[in-house]
C-alpha cells in the first residue's frame, strides 16, 4: 500500500519574508507587485500575510505599488468579455459611476491589489480606468499627476517608477501580467491611438462620462517579451510559497521592452 503524499506546509509571513529577501527584494527599495495568489500555494494568512512579508522585506523606508484597474470603467463599444449590443452603449455611458479613488473597487488584479488599496494610509492615483495605488514613504509622489490621456505614458506612475528605479515583482504570474511594458509602447515612435472613454466624478458630486484619445494597448506577445527578456540574464527567478517569483528592475524591463517592439511590431505591421 502506497501512504498518501503529505500535504504542503502553510507558507507563513515570516517564510514568505525569507524568499522574497532571497530573491533579492531590496530593503528601502520600491516594488510594483503583480500577483496571482492562487499559484503560491497555502499562505497562513492569505494575501496579508504576502503584503506584511513585502513590508518586512522592504521595510519602513520601502514603498509597495499595486495596479487597481477598473477596466470595466470604460467604452463598452470595446468590450469583447462578453460584447455588448449596440443599442446598450448610451445606457451604460450614462450609468456607470463615476471613478471615485477612495471607494471604487478595483476588477480582475486580485486580491493583494485590492488589499493594498484598502489598507490604511494607502495612495491611490485618480485615473478612471487605469489606477494605481501606493502604501510606504514614497506613495504621494508614485500615485500623484496621473493624467487621464496617454494612461500609461509619461504622465503615469509608471513612468514615476522608471525615475526612482522601482523594481516589478511577478508573483504567480508571468510577463502577460507585467503592466510596465506598456510604458514602452508609449515610448514608440508614433503609436497606434484609439479612443477611450470612462466614467468620472465631478466636483460638483455628480458625475459624467469623458472621452480622450490614447495609445492603443497590445499585451499580445508580452509572454513571449518576457521570456526574452529572462534570457538576458535581467530577471532573478525564485521560489515564493509554493509558486514562482519574478524580480526584475523595471528600467531595464522598459528599456528593453522598447527595442523588441521596435522589431517585432515593425515586422508584425510592415
Amino acid at each position: 500500500m502506497i501512504a498518501a503524499a503529505a500535504p504542503a506546509r502553510p507558507h507563513t509571513r515570516a517564510s514568505l519574508a525569507a524568499q522574497l529577501h532571497a530573491l533579492g527584494v531590496r530593503p528601502g527599495g520600491i516594488v510594483l507587485v503583480h500577483a496571482g495568489l492562487r499559484g503560491l500555494g497555502l499562505l497562513c494568512g492569505g494575501p496579508e500575510a504576502v503584503l506584511l512579508a513585502l513590508r518586512d522585506v522592504l521595510g519602513p523606508d520601502g514603498t509597495v505599488v499595486v495596479p487597481t484597474h477598473t477596466p470595466e470603467n470604460s467604452d463598452p463599444a470595446g468590450w469583447t468579455n462578453p460584447p455588448v449590443p449596440a443599442d446598450w452603449w448610451p445606457v451604460i455611458r450614462a450609468g456607470l459611476p463615476g471613478f471615485d479613488p477612495a471607494v471604487t473597487p478595483s476588477r480582475f488584479m486580485g486580491a493583494l491589489a485590492e488589499l493594498v488599496r484598502t489598507w490604511p494610509g494607502a495612495r491611490r492615483s485618480d485615473h478612471p480606468h487605469v489606477s494605481f495605488a501606493a502604501l510606504g514613504p514614497a506613495a504621494d509622489r508614485i500615485v500623484a499627476g496621473h493624467a487621464l490621456a496617454d494612461m500609461l505614458g509619461e504622465s503615469s506612475p509608471l513612468a514615476r517608477l522608471y525615475e526612482l528605479d522601482a523594481d516589478v515583482l511577478l508573483l504567480g504570474v508571468d510577463h502577460g501580467r507585467n503592466t510596465s511594458l506598456h510604458l514602452a509602447e508609449y515610448r514608440r515612435p508614433a503609436p497606434p491611438r484609439q479612443r477611450c472613454g470612462a466614467a468620472v466624478l465631478t466636483p460638483d458630486g455628480g458625475r459624467e462620462w469623458v472621452w480622450w484619445d490614447d495609445v492603443h494597448l497590445d499585451d499580445d506577445g508580452f509572454a513571449r517579451l518576457g521570456a526574452e527578456l529572462e534570457a538576458t540574464g535581467a530577471v532573478r527567478l525564485g521560489p515564493v510559497g509554493a509558486g514562482t517569483g519574478r524580480l526584475m528592475r523595471q528600467r531595464a524591463a522598459v528599456d528593453f521592452a522598447v527595442d523588441w517592439l521596435a522589431r517585432d511590431r515593425r515586422t508584425e505591421e510592415s
